[in-house]
């Protein structure tokens, strides 16, 4: 998930927390209608077992498209399944453990909120990326921290490591995002509550206006 094109915000894609039924199908018509960098896969409260069957065929998409696949929370479950990488939030381990468990080309980020300290230790302890939010509410999950457009400047400047930004993201409301310097947009309700080619399409046009 390194940043190639360093100008240009990529998209970084969150399932829903439902990945069963036709959603394989709706993820292979999303990748397919723009370029999209990574999708993580966010399932919560079934076991590491379950976890993995509903994974095979969306890793198979994502593999087959030359997109990241991105386990989040569970160290055990992205080793499991050869995950291209992992998500940690603040307490789901450590980016040390992670990589140990992983190896050194995983994809290792770390949820750091509106704090410039949590992404300083991050980026010292060798995350890849660090995702800063929520940016606006979400529907998504609880927006309990809250991140200001300047971190995503201030990080910019400052370090090489891409940042993330997440939290109620649409096409609507991105723009600013990507001109404070945002490298990804991870984004999963504007996508997936609706049609979601055309939202992927509608995330390439606005990220192009900004930029």
């Amino acid at each position: 998930m390194t940043d190639a094109e360093p100008a240009a915000t990529q998209l970084y894609l969150i399932s829903p927390l439902d990945v069963g039924g036709t959603f394989p199908d709706r993820l292979a018509r999303a990748l397919d209608a723009a370029p999209v960098a990574a999708f993580q896969l966010r399932v919560k409260d079934i076991d590491e077992h379950q976890a993995a069957r509903l994974a095979e065929p969306l890793q198979a998409i994502c593999a087959a498209r030359g997109v990241a696949f991105i386990v989040n929370d569970s160290i055990g479950l992205a080793k499991r399944i050869g995950a291209d990488g992992v998500h940690l939030g603040q307490s789901d381990g450590t980016v040390a453990d992670a990589r140990e468990r992983l190896g050194r080309d995983a994809q290792i980020g770390v949820t750091c909120h509106g704090s410039r300290h949590l992404a300083m230790e991050a980026g010292d302890a060798g995350a890849d990326y660090v995702a800063f939010g929520a940016f606006f509410p979400s529907a998504t999950k609880d927006t309990e921290h809250r991140a200001e457009l300047d971190v995503l400047t201030w990080w910019h400047d400052l370090m090489e490591i891409p940042c993330v930004a997440i939290g109620g993201i649409t096409p609507d409301n991105c723009g600013p995002l990507v001109e404070a310097g945002a490298d990804f947009l991870a984004v999963s309700g504007a996508v997936w509550n609706g049609d979601e080619a055309a939202a992927v399409q509608a995330f390439h046009r606005a990220i192009a206006a900004a930029l």
